[in-house]
């Protein structure tokens, strides 16, 4: 027997989600049904639809145009930040990292989920830079293949604008407090490639550093 209609559409609704496949549809919809505290679901799903908008210079969302970081005078205009959604906005703000402005690109480069240059936001970043302000573009896509195919749409869009700006790429390798054994290929690969010089510091001025004829008796 099928579920009455309103719960029918309730699961299909939940299957609406990215992840989300029939059972485990049916199985919020049930909690849902559960919970008196449901309601509050509806009314916060209401509220940031109708309350929110994009932020018409870097697209993240905002309670209002422009939003609290493109208008706060004390972030440094020069330096502008590229990541692909409103959540790596937040994890950078959260962890007070970049004091420099944003643009969220709304994707990234995805030919087998329909994801193309055309749904990400690169006409909207070439048109800022164009305006002046900008020294650096950092582009702060994701380490995967996307990431990766994004980060080289962005830089062919702004290279064929012929724009004058520089281009860096966040650096990538081992992570503090990590163990190589735990490390996947990808993230071996970028350690190696982007490997540095090591020196010893140089002692204080008027002291020698310590040699075998120092060794303490």
């Amino acid at each position: 027997m099928a579920y009455p209609e309103p719960l029918e559409r309730l699961v299909a609704a939940f299957e609406c989600f990215p992840g989300v496949g029939r059972r485990s549809a049916e199985r919020l919809a049930f909690h849902v049904l559960r919970d008196p505290k449901a309601r509050e679901l509806a009314r916060a799903i209401e509220g940031a639809l109708s309350n929110l908008v994009r932020c018409s210079v870097c697209g993240n969302p905002a309670a209002k145009d422009p939003c609290e970081l493109c208008a706060d005078p004390e972030r440094d205009g020069a330096q502008l930040l590229v990541v692909e959604e409103p959540r790596d906005v937040e994890a950078l703000e959260r962890a007070r990292v970049f004091r420099g402005r944003y643009h969220v690109l709304l994707g990234a480069m995805n030919p087998a989920q329909g994801v193309d240059a055309r749904h990400l936001a690169l006409g909207r970043l070439v048109e800022r830079i164009r305006r002046g302000g900008i020294e650096e573009v950092i582009l702060g896509t994701d380490p995967d293949q996307e990431g990766e195919a994004t980060a080289r749409l962005v830089l062919e869009a702004i290279e064929d604008a012929r724009l004058s700006v520089r281009v860096t790429r966040l650096a990538r390798g081992l992570p503090a407090g990590s163990a190589i054994e735990y490390l996947h290929r990808g993230v071996l690969e970028d350690a190696l490639e982007g490997r540095v010089p090591l020196r010893r510091r140089a002692p204080p001025a008027g002291k020698t550093a310590p040699g075998r004829d120092d060794t303490p008796a």
